[in-house]
């Protein structure tokens, strides 16, 4: 797909979607960094289910520090990895008290020192809470830029570098938003509903499912 076609691809996105969100509740930066830390290998319905009492027992960088590893734990039982993502989200808020005065940091590189983060955590941070032009690829993102020919590549790295680079700029901030809601309701993993897709008619995908299964 070259990028004439990808920003056909995009405009249809768009035209359905035209003001795309992150499905994440969050009220700040911070409480963003966590629910999306929390986010790895789970669903967003999942990490709002137990941010919802784990921001009101945390809802800072000092509370959550306080809370702690064991505090934090009981909150997220039901989330994927939920020891892992236990320590993790407590060591990140005491980094982020002794290395950036409890401020959430606008810059990749210290982000991506906090543990649990990568650098897909760290695009959504900075997409959606500074307003930057990143593109996190999930793993919705990583089959739809393969699956429709939009950005092919082998690693997230490689989707990640396609897509901006055939992204249209003013499109670029809210392409993440666009493609992982598409990839996540649309372009599903095991069976693409294209009798639905507002783009199917720029997308390269050979076996298009265009009539919907009986029942």
């Amino acid at each position: 797909m070259n990028a004439a076609q990808a920003g056909d691809f995009l405009r249809a996105l768009a035209a359905a979607n035209p003001t795309p969100e992150t499905e994440l509740h969050y009220s700040d930066p911070f409480t963003l960094l966590v629910a999306v830390v929390l986010s790895a290998q789970t669903t967003d319905a999942a990490v709002n289910k137990a941010t919802a009492t784990l921001f009101q027992a945390a809802p800072t960088p000092a509370a959550m520090a306080a809370l702690g590893e064991e505090g934090i734990a009981p909150h997220i039982r039901r989330i994927g990895l939920w020891q892992a993502k236990a320590r993790n989200v407590a060591a990140l808020a005491r980094q982020l008290l002794e290395k950036h005065g409890g401020a959430v940091p606008a810059d990749r590189a210290a982000l991506e020192a906090l543990p649990g983060v990568g650098r897909k955590t760290a695009n959504v941070v900075l997409n959606v809470a500074f307003g930057e032009n990143t593109m996190a690829v999930d793993t919705h993102i990583f089959r739809l830029g393969n699956r429709t020919g939009i950005a092919p590549g082998k690693t997230p790295r490689e989707v990640e570098a396609a897509l901006v680079r055939k992204t249209p700029p003013e499109m670029l901030r809210d392409a993440h938003h666009w493609l992982i809601l598409h990839g996540r309701y649309v372009c599903k993993a095991r069976m693409p509903e294209c009798w639905r897709c507002p783009p199917v008619a720029h997308c390269n995908y050979r076996d298009k499912v265009l009539v919907p299964p009986a029942g």
